[in-house]
């Protein structure tokens, strides 16, 4: 096995293992949407759900501020991790809870103002649906709060290497939400505010799993009171709009669409778009998942300037992820009567027919979009904040509106969905065509699709990457350490320590580490020259281990003991340890 495919394969592992836990955190929305649709239907009847359709590009809205923050804040933090910036990191942390909170005060205040003072005519002129909706967004407005604060916490829980709590929190949050549901709509009947308010109180259940960690020993990024330097804000923002930017042009595309259909199909038709849409939201949660574990591995890689790392997250998208949301669309498309028959039981209704329709046609665009996502969260991350923004607007406005717009008055309810795939084909192309007018060509390889900049990173003879998967090859590599940096002109001092490092830290790990449990290990290795630094970098995927530790351990009066690592330790200009994702990574510059 040669390095760049141990280097993959340990990516691709990486990628699997966070994406259960960030599936299921997005798909808390998702069950809300589901949950609340279930009961608004059945048992409040089918304004509720009208008002369930029209809250929608509202909370999109809510979802946008939450993403510019988040994902800001995300990106921030693993270029934070990837530089190791552990001061820079805990700032941040408490910073962007800051923000969000206050953020979180304004987005209350205008829920309760629009739904006290029925100021949501522009939502929709239906006099009898307009009060039903204006209790909805009353009692959704009290889990704006633990909504948006609950949004920034897998982030940092990932980096803590705690994700499972995100698991069990969404957990509870689901079961909250339907014991509560059934407590204010079956039993007690509070209809719309009813629903609305189950769904709150299930975000506040959510929010406090979650952060009850940060309040503990345990954590590395502590909640607590300290000076703050509000420097990164205008960072976050800059950093984070591009993501929001895509949320706030879904939000007007919401808003538009429905007018549309209002006018040309009736609020039959917003019905029907919200049943497609809640169902649909399950597993939208897959490629939402996705995006966030590539995310974060996006921005370490962007912080280290690994330009293999970044070419294999996007491998293993296209060559994983992709087929996977292939798979899952077609069974969607496959089981589009009975989950229509979630929400609506006769067949005669015209509310129905729409419902089957728009689950046979929207699973088509779920592919597409995970290319697009990934393409995005990309461009964010490097800087390319004119493509983004460019393409965040044909994506989330441009193409759905207008075909819509273009189509329903022949197609009727179904233009909206062909509306929803017409536009995932020109965004794909919009990539290509993109990439192949900045390289003036047909792009060949993965870097050229994506325009990574020549001058990111170190150039190929600057740097050698290197696998080790056991004691044999520990000397092996070593000497090729050795070989690389007097073939750079190194003098042969730190060559000799660059070797000798090497040699010291990749066996510990090996001789340690590999025999803990029965699974697989390889031990990732990577050589810079850069400004006259010999950078030496491991990383590996066994237990959590920091050397610096065993440095500092007592030897008891044997000083042989622990000597190699206390001669890295001492010698070395610069040793930093810190574990990502459950991965170490060790860095040593001479």
């Amino acid at each position: 096995m040669n390095t760049k495919t141990a280097n993959q394969k340990m990516i691709t592992a990486l990628m699997f293992r966070l994406l259960p836990v960030q599936v299921v955190l997005v798909m808390v929305g998702a069950v809300n949407g589901l949950v609340s649709g279930f009961f608004a239907s059945n048992y409040v009847g089918i304004n509720a759900m009208t008002a369930v359709g029209l809250f929608l590009p509202v909370t999109t809205f809510t979802n946008a501020v939450s993403t510019l923050l988040v994902g800001g804040a995300a990106i921030l933090c693993g270029k934070y991790m990837g530089q190791n910036e552990q001061e820079k990191l805990q700032n941040l942390f408490i910073l962007d809870l800051l923000v969000s909170t206050a953020v979180s005060v304004i987005i209350i205040a205008l829920y309760v103002i629009c739904g006290t003072f029925d100021l949501t005519g522009f939502l929709t002129s239906d006099e009898t649906v307009r009060p039903v909706f204006n209790q909805y967004l009353l009692g959704q407005a009290i889990g704006v709060f633990p909504m948006i604060i609950g949004n920034q916490m897998p982030a940092f829980l990932a980096l803590e290497n705690k994700g499972s709590r995100t698991f069990t929190a969404s957990i509870v949050y689901i079961v909250v939400n339907i014991l509560l549901n059934f407590l204010f709509v079956k039993v007690m009947h509070l209809e719309a505010f009813g629903l609305a308010l189950a769904s709150s109180l299930g975000l506040w259940a959510f929010m406090g799993v979650e952060t009850q960690y940060f309040f503990t020993r345990k954590a590395f990024l502590r909640l607590k009171p300290q000076k703050i330097a509000s420097g990164d804000t205008a960072e976050i923002i800059r950093i984070g709009f591009p993501g929001a930017a895509t949320y706030i042009y879904m939000t007007l595309r919401g808003i538009m669409v429905n007018r549309l259909i209002e006018s040309f199909v009736g609020s039959v038709g917003i019905s029907a778009f919200a049943a497609a849409n809640n169902i649909l939201g399950i597993f939208w949660a897959i490629p939402g998942g996705m995006l966030a574990v590539s995310r974060l591995l996006i921005s370490v890689s962007v912080g280290e300037e690994d330009r293999q790392s970044l070419t294999e997250i996007m491998r293993c998208m296209f060559k994983q992820y992709l087929p996977l949301m292939c798979a899952v669309s077609a069974g969607i498309i496959c089981a589009a009567v009975p989950f229509t028959r979630i929400y609506f039981r006769d067949p005669t209704q015209a509310v129905y027919g729409m419902t089957v329709w728009g689950l046979r046609i929207l699973p088509l665009c779920m592919p597409l979009s995970v290319i697009g996502m990934h393409f995005t969260c990309y461009g964010q991350a490097s800087g390319k904040q004119a493509f983004v923004n460019l393409y965040s607007l044909l994506d989330g406005v441009v193409h759905v509106v207008g075909f819509t717009a273009l189509l329903i008055p022949v197609m009727g309810m179904n233009s909206a969905y062909v509306a929803n795939v017409l536009n995932g084909i020109c965004t794909t192309i919009l990539l290509f065509v993109y990439a192949a007018w900045k390289k003036r060509g047909i792009p060949s390889n993965m870097e050229e699709l994506m325009v990574i900049p020549k001058g990111f990173g170190v150039p190929e003879d600057e740097r050698m990457e290197l696998t080790v998967r056991n004691m044999e090859e520990v000397t092996s590599i070593s000497e090729k350490v050795h070989a690389f940096c007097t073939g750079r002109g190194i003098d042969p001092r730190r060559s000799y320590l660059a070797a000798l490092f090497m040699e010291e830290m990749a066996g510990n790990i090996v001789d340690h580490g590999f025999t803990k449990d029965s699974k697989k290990h390889a031990v990732d290795v990577r050589v810079i020259h850069k400004e006259n630094d010999i950078i030496l970098r491991l990383r590996d995927n066994c237990i959590p281990f920091d050397p610096a530790e065993r440095a500092r351990l007592e030897t008891g009066g044997d000083v042989m003991k622990n000597i190699g690592i206390r001669m890295v330790f001492q010698m070395a200009e610069d040793v930093r340890y810190q574990n990502i994702f459950g991965l170490n990574v060790l860095t040593m510059r001479i």
